[in-house]
């Protein structure tokens, strides 16, 4: 494991051929490497599923499963770079293109297989509260959980802030039973607590798009469709974490690999009935926002011809007393009713009676 040194030391260090002057400007500082601890969340031993007491190293670790020739390790990780798990893969013998794989992140669900050893990916989904779905700028946070699962070792890689393993690891712990079956066991139990978090994300999102619903169809609320596709933005988000992962899940319940018992294997078919149930649910997710996006594009057009219909009504009534206005401020002298004494009463009542036949006529017709 290597060692911090001390900025003192590091001062120290000159370049000989400049003598006093080797803490020169020009001089670079060699990066200070971090140690593997600062990335390990935790390191232990499993013997007959029962944790062994004490801390080891990951290289003790291994040792202590080999020169007992039973149980196994489970390591945990969180963003490791490539100098820091390039020990542990050489000691675990894990494959460099997974190792790349597990710490650039960014990949889609897969299972593969290197030789004696399983790489799986699994995407983790956070919600979002948020006051309400109408005006929330994000609804679904992803991470990334990748795990490698060989003969006697299990080592999973955390990217993201949310769904930590603490308290899984805690709660397997309390059940020796459930690890008696070896790593396999803990790669079971992994995919089951990602997968039953994906039951209540899309539980919360369902409960969003009802209540999104409820404000499109409501008669004097208006959802602005880019709102609407934000939600499919992020529904979209859910479908790239769950569908690509049915696969995975469904090789290992048939038994894709030896690493993974009989015994288990009927557990990875319950996550599986699970998995599909989460599948249906954003596939319908998606379906009814795409029928939100229409009503509401068939709401704001209703509007629209209604706004219309209105600004048509009241510009043909503005309009009657406008064209008599103008006729009798043409200033002839010959014109009807001109130099009667009732003629402008009589003018101001034929507008007002024609304004209120309009009016009539229009609020009958359901423009006004």
């Amino acid at each position: 494991m290597p060692a911090i040194p001390s900025l003192g030391g590091l001062r120290g260090r000159g370049n000989p051929r400049n003598g006093a002057r080797g803490n020169g400007r020009n001089r670079v500082q060699p990066p200070i490497p971090v140690p593997l601890s600062a990335y390990i969340v935790d390191c232990a031993v499993y013997v007959d599923g029962a944790r062994l007491p004490g801390r080891r190293t990951h290289a003790e670790a291994i040792k202590e499963v080999r020169r007992r020739r039973e149980g196994f390790v489970w390591i945990g990780l969180h963003e490791p770079d490539q100098q820091q798990i390039q020990g542990i893969a050489e000691m675990y013998g894990l494959h460099e293109l997974a190792v790349e794989d597990a710490v650039q992140a960014h990949q889609r669900p897969k299972l593969e297989r290197y030789d004696d050893t399983l790489f799986m990916v699994l995407k983790t989904l956070r919600y979002v509260e948020h006051e309400s779905p109408t005006a929330a700028s994000e609804i679904v946070e992803t991470g990334e959980l990748m795990a490698f699962l060989g003969l006697d070792f299990i080592i999973t890689v955390r990217h993201g802030a949310h769904s930590g393993l603490g308290k899984l690891r805690q709660d397997l712990d309390r059940e020796p039973e459930r690890l008696k079956a070896g790593p396999a066991a803990v790669l079971h139990a992994v995919t089951d607590h990602v997968v039953d978090h994906y039951l209540e994300v899309t539980s919360a999102v369902e409960d969003d798009i009802e209540e999104m619903e409820t404000h499109v169809f409501a008669p004097r609320t208006m959802v602005s469709a880019e709102q609407i596709y934000l939600m499919k933005r992020e529904v979209l988000e859910l479908r790239r974490a769950v569908m690509p992962l049915a696969t995975p899940v469904r090789r290992l319940a048939e038994g894709f690999t030896r690493l993974v018992p009989e015994d288990v294997r009927s557990y990875f078919r319950d996550v599986d009935d699970h998995l599909t149930t989460v599948s249906e649910r954003v596939a319908n997710f998606d379906e009814l926002l795409t029928t939100l996006v229409d009503a509401t594009v068939a709401k704001i057009s209703l509007q629209q011809n209604t706004d219309m219909r209105k600004i048509t009504a009241w510009a043909a009534m503005i309009t009657v007393p406008t064209m008599i206005a103008g006729i009798y401020g043409m200033n002839f002298d010959y014109m009807p009713e001109l130099h009667w004494k009732f003629g402008y009463p009589l003018v101001l009542v034929v507008i007002l009676g024609i304004c209120l036949l309009l009016y009539r006529i229009f609020r009958r017709n359901d423009w006004l």
